[in-house]
Formats: structure tokens, C-alpha cells, sequence
């Protein structure tokens, strides 16, 4: 299945969980952030980050500079639960 019909089967199931009100609300909040230009501000695919340092796990640092010293980094971000 390619991405394209996952994500129709996706909007699919939405539509007949989530009542119309509730996804017109959504999809007028998802319109004010498109128009707001939220998104020219971040960073796309293939940017390069400044360098930066964060605490894994165990809390100890974790440096960018000494991951890319082992090779390409990739960067995910996960905005946890609403």
C-alpha cells in the first residue's frame, strides 16, 4: 500500500469517528496555523542544526558533535501526548 492510500484510509476512518463539528474545529485551527506562517520559521529536511547538547535517558549529555563524529545524525522530535 503506498503512503498516499494509507493516508486516505486514514482521513477515511477519521471522517466517521470524529463528529463534523469537532473536525471543522480542527481543520479552522489547522488553516489559522498555515496562514499564520508558522512553518517558515523551522527547520526543513536537510538543514543543517547548530551544534547542541541534551541529557539521554540516565541524564547524562549527550553532544551533537560527538554523535556526527560517528557518522550522519538523524534528529527526530516527538511532541508527546496532548
Amino acid at each position: 500500500m503506498t503512503l498516499a492510500a494509507k493516508l486516505d484510509a486514514l482521513r477515511e476512518g477519521s471522517a466517521k469517528r470524529i463528529p463534523e463539528e469537532t473536525r471543522a474545529i480542527m481543520g479552522q485551527a489547522t488553516q489559522e496555523l498555515r496562514e499564520s506562517a508558522i512553518m517558515d520559521g523551522i527547520p526543513k529536511i536537510g538543514d543543517s542544526l547548530p551544534a547542541f547538547s541534551l541529557l539521554n535517558s540516565r541524564g547524562d549529555e549527550v553532544r551533537s558533535a560527538d554523535l556526527l563524529s560517528q557518522g550522519p545524525l538523524v534528529l527526530t522530535v516527538f511532541r508527546g501526548s496532548w
